[in-house]
């Protein structure tokens, strides 16, 4: 039933709106927001201090102001226009879209010249990497985790995912290149290893769901403790030991605690996420770079030693993770925000976990070799498909939401 709605006002416009002393026509967009459906302007009356009348049209009509700027609710970047950019989000979203290119040239930098990355502490790579997921979590409501929470079949799909496309890519490849058993150990293991802690950074740029990837990151850290070393044991013939003490910490300390204290300061300290929010994406490229050339740097002779074999290796590896992670993920109904995410969650591995496990549980040290190709391989395929996705913004701005647009749908 239609009802009229009557809004009494003293409101006196400023002068450049200039209002004609006829019945005045305010303008709405096309499509109003969905707790005021257009439907309801019909009859929506507005009355002036003046008594004159006010008729409410669906109407789309731009006043040409210089002091009138678009207002975007929400805080996604995805809804802004290049107009409306500072100069810092516009540097900002530049860096972002070259992001493997400055993670290629961080992985060279560290192959060539593996002293540059002599300054890199590990307190100092912990902070950047927490830095940045703090960043991620300012993209963030409650709401968005509390959504990501209500999606178990992604959730379901993506621990599935993780644990059956990698370990088996990691044994088929080791057989269809009939690889040493030293670096065919090494290339299961890191396929078995969970997701790491970058593919969120990439999910972030990728504009994927990144409630979804830290919930994704978690449960499978979480449970490497028993997937990783039964995998291994199964796929490579080598039991392998996990520290699942030291994998809850640095979950929660670069991960869970950084996102939920930055979806906070999004709920309660707006004004701050506002000053600080467009410098996020530079630091978690510059992060993601750093981390990829120290690791090489860490590793460079066995890299230039092992040849082609083991890069060709990997990269089939990290290439299977990525296209039947998100091949799958379609296949199974999932909206295009989540599948991205999933795609990078499956085909992006905790290959620092992997170089630890082989260094400390394997006789042979070229085991870790495919663990640190891998760190890089995965960052420059990872990085890659971000820059590609983040040219294509998901045609659904409610992605995180895919059960509430369909009832949405049927509604109306």
């Amino acid at each position: 039933m239609m009802t009229s709605h009557a809004i009494k006002t003293k409101f006196s416009p400023p002068s450049f709106l200039h209002l004609n002393q006829s019945p005045i026509s305010i303008a709405t967009p096309s499509q109003p927001h969905k707790s005021f459906p257009a439907a309801k302007l019909k009859n929506l009356q507005l009355k002036s201090h003046l008594e004159r009348p006010i008729s409410v049209s669906p109407a789309i009509h731009l006043i040409s102001d210089p002091r009138l700027k678009p207002l975007f609710c929400g805080n996604s970047s995805n809804a802004l226009t290049e107009e409306s950019k500072s100069w810092i989000e516009a540097i900002g979203e530049a860096v972002s879209t070259a992001f493997p290119v400055w993670v290629a040239l961080g992985c060279l930098l560290g192959l060539l010249r593996p002293s540059s990355f002599s300054w890199v502490q590990p307190r100092w790579t912990v902070m950047g990497i927490t830095i940045t997921m703090l960043g991620m979590g300012m993209t963030l409501t409650f709401d968005d985790l509390r959504g990501a929470l209500a999606m178990p079949k992604e959730l379901f799909a993506g621990f599935i995912l993780q644990y059956s496309i990698m370990p088996l890519s990691g044994y088929f490849v080791s057989k269809l290149l009939n690889l040493p058993s030293h670096y065919a150990a090494g290339l299961i293991l890191v396929g078995c290893c969970p997701g790491g802690t970058a593919s969120n950074i990439v999910t972030y740029i990728a504009r994927g769901n990144v409630a979804l990837s830290v919930l994704m990151t978690a449960a499978s850290t979480l449970s490497a403790v028993v997937m990783t070393p039964f995998l291994t044991a199964k796929l490579a013939g080598q039991y392998v030991a996990v520290d699942a003490a030291g994998l809850f910490m640095s979950t929660l300390q670069v991960v869970l605690l950084p996102v939920l204290a930055g979806a906070f300061l999004n709920q309660y300290f707006k004004r701050v996420v506002q000053i600080v929010g467009p410098l996020m994406p530079p630091i978690a490229v510059a992060t993601v770079a750093v981390l990829c050339g120290n690791a090489i740097a860490h590793s460079s002779s066995a890299i230039l030693m092992s040849g082609q074999l083991v890069v060709l290796a990997v990269a089939l590896l990290h290439t299977a993770g990525f296209f039947f992670g998100y091949a799958l993920s379609r296949m199974l109904g999932i909206d295009v925000s989540s599948s991205r995410t999933i795609s990078i969650e499956v085909g992006m591995q905790n290959s620092v976990l992997g170089v630890v496990l082989a260094t400390q549980h394997f006789g042979d040290p070229l085991t870790a070799v495919p663990c640190a190709v891998s760190s890089v391989c995965h960052s420059i395929l990872g990085s890659a498909l971000a820059g590609i996705w983040r040219r294509s913004i998901p045609e659904k701005i409610g992605d995180l939401y895919p059960e509430k647009n369909k009832a949405e749908k049927k509604d109306n």
